[in-house]
């Protein structure tokens, strides 16, 4: 009797499965981001050089979620680390605070009727900010959800060195 042995990866329907669960996230710097109809309008995005003068931006997000994630609440945190992975923190009039956007903000993606079992559903998401007075150096926005994070949610940034020989 021949007997079968089980391979010391995971069957190919649970990894299936497993990648089911995985939220994909699309994130880029902008100029603007807005969302319209269940769209982004994004305008100058992809960049990520700035400086070293202080600029406006936004930031566009297209999460797609799992259709065995949807009709659940899912908590997600936009946050800005510096070179060292440690949060960045400005001084305001109130103290001194981490730069968080969306600081554990609650989100849902319900089911339209009609849609195919398995289909993903796209969650846009834009933020929008004045200027922030960052020293130069290397950023980066890192996204989590649900508190887990991904090497594709992070989106670095360079702020450029002020160039002392520059004509004004």
């Amino acid at each position: 009797m021949r007997r079968r042995t089980r391979s010391s990866s995971l069957p190919r329907v649970l990894q299936r499965y497993k990648t089911a669960m995985t939220m994909h996230v699309t994130i880029l710097l902008a100029d603007f981001a807005q969302v319209s109809d269940g769209k982004l309008t994004i305008v100058g995005g992809g960049w990520s050089l700035t400086g070293p003068e202080p600029v406006p931006f936004g930031i566009a997000i297209l999460i797609r979620v799992p259709w065995d994630r949807a009709n659940q609440k899912h908590v997600m945190r936009l946050e800005l680390l510096d070179a060292d992975g440690l949060q960045v923190e400005l001084e305001t009039e109130e103290g001194v605070h981490p730069v968080v956007f969306f600081d554990d903000v609650e989100f849902e993606v319900g089911r339209p009727a009609g849609l195919k079992p398995g289909t993903a559903l796209d969650f846009p998401v834009a933020v929008n900010s004045g200027p922030l007075p960052l020293e130069s150096g290397l950023y980066e926005w890192r996204l989590t959800i649900d508190g887990e994070a991904d090497d594709d949610w992070r989106l670095p940034f360079t702020v450029r060195f002020e160039d002392p020989d520059a004509v004004v």
